[in-house]
């Protein structure tokens, strides 16, 4: 079963002071507990709350978990279900514009607070975890095409015959821990589908994952219209996951590599078409470089700490795929 590739998943003690943690706070994260995507206006995003709750937890910061948490409750928070509208522009009026939330966001949250309920042994936090896990299940998670799938949002994903999803959105190792919690919540299923999905959908010559995917009715498969057909900024999570769930060894994993160190193409392009195989003009970053070095079990390939040029997206990944590292199966040093 899935659930045993993730039994040896503790959650870490207290680390050393993490000089890459403090840089990230200082850079990224504002007095009040708000990350700042620093690539895109210095908006936040419910995916960066959680990011950086499942960062300051690894850490065993709780200072800076609790600001984290307090700023996403009172600005995230929807007062209709236990979820997280998805972005905040300082810069409008008001600042969240669409109520709509990113089921990735909200998975990320409710992990982090999971986490951090066994770390501190907080009461609250479990609670909250709850209620948002019961809410991912009862508006997020539908059956469709043969599948048990996570939407992207409440709204604006599906039709009659259609719905459309974004792989990078299952977060493995959350959903994982989230079966743990609750047995019968349909998680393990849910990962299982997610898992065959990855396995299907998959495009052109390289055999790529795209970062939007079209699943109808029948159960068909193929890039979602409205988006281009990229491997690229979504889908480079995936491995990510895929390694802290220990699932390395599924069929969608190689390619990614294979994509990644061609030694005709370095350093790899940031996102490529899977169809007409343009590439960016420009690089992965240093983000994606520590996923690859994670999902190719390549210890010494990780990038050792943050660069003064990497943005907040870079620096994030960075900083997740070294505690993936540290939480999922070894490999070679």
């Amino acid at each position: 079963m899935l659930l045993v590739a993730v039994a040896s998943l503790t959650f870490a003690l207290a680390a050393p002071a993490d000089e890459s943690w403090e840089r990230y706070k200082s850079r990224f994260m504002s007095a009040d507990g708000r990350i700042l995507d620093s690539g895109n206006g210095d908006v936040s995003h419910s995916e960066g709350q959680g990011f950086g709750m499942l960062l300051a937890e690894a850490q065993g910061d709780r200072e800076a978990f609790d600001r984290l948490w307090q700023w996403t409750r009172l600005h995230l928070a929807r007062t209709d279900v236990a979820l997280f509208s998805w972005r905040y522009d300082p810069t409008n009026v008001p600042p969240v514009a669409d109520p709509n939330n990113a089921s990735d966001g909200d998975i990320l949250i409710a992990w982090a607070l999971q986490r951090a309920a066994s770390r501190w042994q907080e009461p609250r936090y479990a609670q909250a975890a709850a209620m948002i896990r019961e809410a991912i299940a009862e508006y997020l998670v539908v059956q469709r095409g043969g599948y048990r799938v996570l939407l992207p949002g409440v709204q604006g994903f599906r039709g009659e015959d259609y719905v459309d999803l974004n792989l990078s959105y299952w977060v493995m190792p959350a959903l994982l821990e989230f079966a743990q919690a609750e047995p019968d919540g349909g998680w393990e299923t849910l990962v299982e589908d997610g898992l065959r999905l990855l396995e299907q959908g998959r495009f052109g010559r390289y055999r790529l994952p795209t970062d939007w995917l079209r699943l109808d009715a029948d159960g068909s498969l193929a890039p979602a219209p409205g988006w281009p057909p990229r491997f690229g900024f979504d889908a480079v999570r995936i491995p990510l996951y895929l390694a802290w769930a220990d699932q390395l060894d599924r069929p969608g994993v190689s390619p990614i590599l294979a994509l990644w160190n061609d030694p005709a193409r370095q350093p790899p392009p940031a996102w490529i078409d899977v169809y007409s195989e343009a590439r960016a003009e420009y690089a992965a970053s240093r983000g994606v470089l520590a996923i690859r070095a994670l999902a190719g079990r390549d210890r010494r390939a990780m990038p050792a700490g943050l660069a003064p040029g990497d943005d907040y997206y870079s620096a994030s990944l960075l900083l997740l795929a070294r505690l993936a590292q540290r939480e999922s199966a070894p490999g070679p040093d």
